[in-house]
C-alpha cells in the first residue's frame, strides 16, 4: 500500500517553491493547535464551578472530559484523510472555525446534556484541525527547516501542558464578568477569530495527490464498540448497576472482533482501511500500542481525580488548585526536553525509567496523603508531583518514536496516526474506569470519618447547650448525612439524609456551623483516603506500562543513532515520532 497521508503530509518535491511566509504561517498554526491543547487541560479546574453552576452529576463531568477525548481520537484519522482529498487550508478552516463555534456554545451552556454535547463536537472538529497543522507543516517546510517547525509544535504542546491548569484557575478565580467558569471556553472565540482570518489569508492550498479512501463503516464499528464499553463504566454507578451494564460491556467484544474482520477486507479491497491491521505483525508496533494505551491510562484519570480532591475534598480555590499542578506540569516540560536527545542513545531505557519514575511519584503521593492526611498542603504534595511530572515528560517525548523505529517507511503516516488515537482513548478508558474506582470508593469510608470527627462535633453541639435528646439524634443523623453527601451522584444536591430533624426543639444558629465544621472535616478525610487508594491504580497502569516496555524489541528508539543507518530511515522515524506524541 502507497504511503498513507493521514497524518503525516508527504514531503516536498525538489521542483516545489519555498513559501516565503512559512514561518508567519506557522505562528498562525501552532495558535490554533494551542488552543487545542489548552481546552484538553483546562477544564479539569472548572470542574467543581461546572458541578455548581448546572447542577452536573460526577458522570456528567466524565462526559465532558472523556467525550472531548474520544470524538478527537474517533474522528482524528478520518480528519486528515479528509484534508488530503478535499485539501488541507479548506479543513483547516472548517476545524478552526467549528471549534470556535463549539467553545461559544460551551460557554453559553445551560444544562450539563448541552456542555457535553458540544465538547463532543468540540473534540471532532480539533480532530479535523490539528492533522493540517502537521500536514501543512512538512508541506511548506524544506526537510532543513522542518525539524526546527515541529520542535515549535512540540514546545506549543508543553506550553498547554503548563499553562491550562493555571490559567483556569486565574479566570475562574477573578470570575470576568460574573461568568464564572465561562471564561475557559469563550476565551478561545478571539483567538479562533484571528486564526480563522489569519489562515485564511497565509495558509496556502495542498492537497494530497493519490488520497486514501474514506472509511466510514469502521469508523462506524469502532464508534460503537467504544461506546458500549464506555457508557456503562461511566453511567453505570449512576444507574445502580443494572444487568443491561454488563451486557453492553461483554457485547463491546465482538463488535471490535467484527471491527477488525472488517479493517481486513477493506484493505484487501480498496487498501484503505481506518487501521492498517498487517502494522500489528510488527511486534515493536504492537506491544508498543500496547505500552501508549495502557500508560495513557493513568493521565488523564489523575488530572480528574487530583482535581477532585484539591477542590472538592480540601476546598482549594480553582487558583489554589491550579497552583498546586504547577510542579507536575513543569516537570513534564523540563524532562521532555531532555529525553528527546537521550532516546536516540539510550532508546527504550529513556522511557522505562520515566515510567518506573512516575510510578514512584504516583506512590509518593500516596505516601504523602497517607502520612499528613487532611493537613496536606501544596508544598507537601510538590515531590511527589514533580516526580510524575518528570516521568511522564520522560515517557511521552520518545515514546513515538520507539514504537514506530521499526515501521516500514510506506506505512509511516498511517502508523503515526494509529498510534495517536491509541492514546487518546487510552485516556478515555482511563477517565471511565477510573469513575469506577473513585466513585465507587466515596463514602466507603464515612463511618471511619463520621468518628474521627465525633469528639469535635460533640464538643461543639454541648457548647450550643443542645438538649441531650436532640444532641443525640443529630449525632446519629450525621454519619448518615456525610455518607449521603459522599455518594449522591450530583454533589451540589443537599440529600434527604442531611434535613436535621430536631422535632419540636429550636436549634441554635450556631449548631449549622458546627455541623458544617466538622462535616467538612469528615468529607475531606473521606476524600483523602478514596484518592490514597485510587492513586494505586495510577502506579498500576504505569508499572504495567513498564512491564509491557521491557517487551519491546532491543535497541527501540536507535536505529537512527547507530552508524550505517540510512539518511532516508531516519527522518520517517524523527517526524512521525513528533507527530504522535502531539
Amino acid at each position: 500500500m502507497a504511503t498513507d497521508p493521514q497524518i503525516l503530509a508527504p514531503p516536498r518535491g525538489p521542483g516545489d517553491q519555498t513559501d516565503p511566509r512559512r514561518w508567519l504561517t506557522l505562528v498562525v498554526l501552532l495558535l490554533a493547535a494551542f488552543m487545542n491543547l489548552l481546552d484538553v487541560s483546562i477544564v479539569n479546574i472548572a470542574i467543581p464551578s461546572i458541578q455548581r453552576s448546572l447542577h452536573a452529576t460526577y458522570a456528567d463531568v466524565q462526559w465532558a472530559l472523556a467525550g472531548y477525548t474520544l470524538a478527537y481520537a474517533l474522528v482524528l484519522i478520518t480528519g486528515g484523510r479528509l484534508g488530503d482529498t478535499f485539501g488541507r487550508k479548506r479543513l483547516f478552516l472548517v476545524g478552526v472555525t467549528g471549534f470556535t463555534i463549539m467553545s461559544a456554545l460551551c460557554g453559553a451552556a445551560v444544562s450539563p446534556g448541552m456542555l457535553i454535547a458540544c465538547r463532543v463536537v468540540q473534540g471532532a472538529m480539533g480532530a479535523i484541525m490539528v492533522p493540517q497543522v502537521l500536514a501543512v507543516i512538512q508541506v511548506i517546510f524544506p526537510p532543513e527547516e522542518r525539524i526546527k517547525a515541529l520542535a515549535g509544535f512540540g514546545v506549543t504542546a508543553g506550553l498547554g501542558t503548563v499553562s491550562g491548569p493555571l490559567l483556569g484557575g486565574l479566570l475562574i478565580q477573578h470570575n470576568l464578568f460574573g461568568l464564572d467558569w465561562r471564561p475557559i471556553f469563550l476565551i478561545n472565540v478571539p483567538v479562533g477569530m484571528l486564526a480563522v482570518a489569519a489562515s485564511a489569508i497565509l495558509v496556502r492550498e495542498s492537497r494530497a495527490p493519490r488520497p486514501p479512501r474514506l472509511d466510514p463503516g469502521g469508523v462506524l464499528l469502532v464508534s460503537v464498540a467504544l461506546l458500549a464499553l464506555l457508557f456503562p463504566l461511566v453511567q453505570g454507578r449512576q444507574y445502580g448497576w443494572p444487568t443491561w451494564t454488563f451486557i453492553s460491556m461483554a457485547a463491546s467484544a465482538p463488535v471490535f472482533a467484527l471491527f477488525v474482520w472488517y479493517e481486513r477486507v477493506k484493505a484487501r479491497r480498496d487498501g484503505s482501511p481506518l487501521v492498517e491491521m498487517s502494522l500489528f505483525r510488527e511486534r515493536g508496533f504492537s506491544v508498543g500500542m500496547a505500552v501508549g494505551l495502557t500508560f495513557f491510562l493513568g493521565i488523564a484519570s489523575f488530572a480528574l481525580v487530583l482535581t477532585l480532591l484539591l477542590q472538592l475534598g480540601f476546598g482549594f480555590t480553582p487558583l489554589h488548585a491550579g497552583l498546586t499542578f504547577l510542579p507536575f506540569s513543569l516537570g513534564v516540560l523540563v524532562s521532555s526536553g531532555a529525553a528527546a536527545r537521550l532516546a536516540p542513545r539510550f532508546g527504550r531505557g529513556v522511557t522505562m525509567a520515566g515510567a518506573l519514575i512516575t510510578a514512584a511519584g504516583m506512590a509518593g503521593l500516596v505516601v504523602i496523603l497517607h502520612h499528613y492526611g487532611t493537613a496536606v498542603t501544596t508544598w507537601d504534595l510538590v515531590p511527589g508531583l514533580a516526580a510524575a511530572g518528570l516521568g511522564l515528560g520522560a515517557v511521552l517525548a520518545p515514546l513515538a518514536d520507539i514504537v514506530l523505529d521499526r515501521v516500514p517507511a510506506q506505512h509511516a503516516g498511517s502508523a503515526s496516526g494509529v498510534f495517536n488515537t491509541g492514546l487518546q482513548l487510552g485516556n478515555s478508558i482511563g477517565i471511565a474506569l477510573i469513575g469506577v474506582i473513585f466513585f465507587g470508593l466515596l463514602g466507603t469510608q464515612a463511618v471511619t470519618a463520621a468518628d474521627a470527627v465525633g469528639p469535635q462535633l460533640r464538643a461543639g453541639i454541648a457548647a450550643q447547650h443542645v438538649p441531650a435528646q436532640v444532641a443525640s439524634r443529630i449525632e446519629g443523623q450525621f454519619g448518615d448525612c456525610l455518607r449521603a453527601r459522599l455518594v449522591a451522584a450530583d454533589p451540589t444536591v443537599t440529600p434527604a439524609a442531611c434535613q436535621l430533624h430536631a422535632g419540636p426543639a429550636v436549634l441554635p444558629a450556631g449548631v449549622h456551623q458546627v455541623l458544617a465544621a466538622a462535616g467538612g472535616a469528615a468529607v475531606r478525610q473521606d476524600f483523602a483516603a478514596s484518592v490514597q487508594r485510587t492513586l494505586w491504580f495510577q502506579v498500576g497502569a504505569f508499572m504495567l506500562s513498564f512491564l509491557l516496555m521491557t517487551i519491546l524489541p532491543a535497541g527501540s528508539g536507535r536505529r537512527a543513532a547507530e552508524a550505517g543507518s540510512s539518511e532516508a530511515d531516519a527522518p520517517v522515524s524523527a517526524d512521525c515520532g513528533r507527530v504522535g506524541v502531539g
